[in-house]
């Protein structure tokens, strides 16, 4: 039932910026009205890191959790009409080239953890030039 469906990946020069987008479908909002949402990266031969999540779409405010690599550089952010999740990337380094997924959970949000989420998109490849 739970659908998330990834885009805005790309290749980018060195100090340049993407956004990336995932639209999810289906029923995941908790009871409380929020939605655990996350942008994780991966590369070959590494473990899945977590980049960016926090929960989003409730009434009260909840600042997003952030991997020490990107802070200040990536922002998390959603739109509650469109259900979409979005992960701004600027200053782009040549480090930040990986597999980008986004990842939803019903209950917990730790982006140390990706096996807290349940629910993946496909991946969208980021490559970043020197």
């Amino acid at each position: 039932q739970v659908q998330l469906v990834e885009s805005g990946g790309g290749s980018v020069q060195a100090g340049g910026s993407l956004r990336l987008s995932c639209a999810a479908s289906g029923s995941l909002d908790t009871y409380s009205g929020s939605t655990c949402m996350a942008w994780f990266r991966q590369v070959p031969g590494k473990e899945r890191e977590g980049v960016a999540g926090g929960y989003f779409g409730g009434l009260s405010p909840y600042d997003a959790d952030y991997a020490d690599s990107v802070k200040g550089r990536f922002t998390i952010s959603y739109d509650k009409a469109k259900n979409t999740v979005y992960l701004q990337m600027d200053s782009l380094k040549p480090e930040d080239t990986a597999m980008y997924y986004c990842a939803a959970s019903r209950r917990l949000c730790r982006i140390t953890r990706a096996t807290d989420f349940a629910y993946w998109g496909q991946g969208t490849q980021v490559t970043v030039s020197s």
